[in-house]
């Protein structure tokens, strides 16, 4: 007991002694909080990739930046994991820089799921009609043409599986990697639509094109309204191959050739 009286009373003078030091550095650290906490609630926003269906652009474990800039704010920019912040209602977009564009990666609010945040690429705008036929993704009956670009191996449980990769060109020239598992025509998404994108919504495709549930599943996804879009993906900032409760592993597991890669 006198040990731990001892230790309280030098820790007392200690505070006397140094007050304002340790008020000082307190405050600092509490504005540093602050300004981290509205950077990523105004502008930018870290987000966990949790499944394949935007491989090889994205991998499970990588951790991207969203800007939610861009297109402007709505209610569901200010959402941070599964909580969304209790804001008065915001019609349209406030100040919006720019709508998305043919290719653009966005993270978005599911319509159907609303405690579910996607990531996916906008494959139609506002007034197209997009058709998937054959496996080919058709834009106002125009077929988008795809490039073989050879094989894409991922690591599945200890077993390798062997997807082939394509280069996919969009309207506006926008060229992007998906994977196809199955030949084209053969996968239960290869031939759905056609669908006419409504006004204020997108038509969103995950780049692996045989494991996304997408806007081609119109009861679980379907069009994508622009409200619902928190904002474009932008860049890596890091990734991981284990998990990230797994803490011995982490050291081992960096994929250091993806950190600070851009998006495309």
């Amino acid at each position: 007991m006198p040990a731990l009286l001892n230790f309280v009373s030098s820790i007392v003078a200690y505070y006397s002694d140094h007050k304002e030091r340790i008020l000082k550095s307190a405050k600092e650290w509490v504005m540093t909080i602050v300004v981290i906490v509205c950077i990523n609630f105004v502008a930018f926003q870290p987000f966990k990739i949790p499944s394949e269906s935007m491989v090889p652009t994205f991998l499970i474990g990588d951790f991207l930046i969203v800007n939610k800039f861009c297109y402007g704010y709505s209610n569901d920019s200010f959402r941070i994991g599964n909580f969304t912040f209790p804001l008065p209602k915001i019609t349209g977009r406030l100040f919006a820089r720019s709508l998305p564009k043919y290719g653009d990666v966005v993270v978005f609010r599911n319509p159907n799921d609303r405690d579910v945040n996607y990531v996916k690429r906008v494959i139609g705008l506002p007034g197209d009609t997009v058709q998937v036929k054959n496996g080919i993704v058709y834009v106002n009956d125009q077929p988008l043409q795809v490039i073989d670009d050879g094989e894409y191996v991922i690591s599945d449980n200890g077993r390798y599986v062997v997807y082939r990769k394509y280069q996919e060109v969009l309207p506006n020239g926008y060229k992007h990697v998906i994977l196809k598992f199955f030949q084209f025509g053969q996968a239960h998404l290869d031939n759905v639509g056609p669908f006419v994108v409504p006004s204020g919504h997108y038509f969103c495709m995950g780049d692996n094109r045989d494991n996304s549930q997408d806007s081609r599943v119109m009861e679980k996804v379907g069009f994508v309204p622009l409200e619902r879009i928190m904002g474009r993906a932008e860049c890596l900032f890091f990734s991981l191959s284990c998990k990230i409760y797994e803490i011995f592993k982490i050291p081992f597991s960096i994929r250091f050739e993806r950190i600070f890669t851009a998006i495309r």
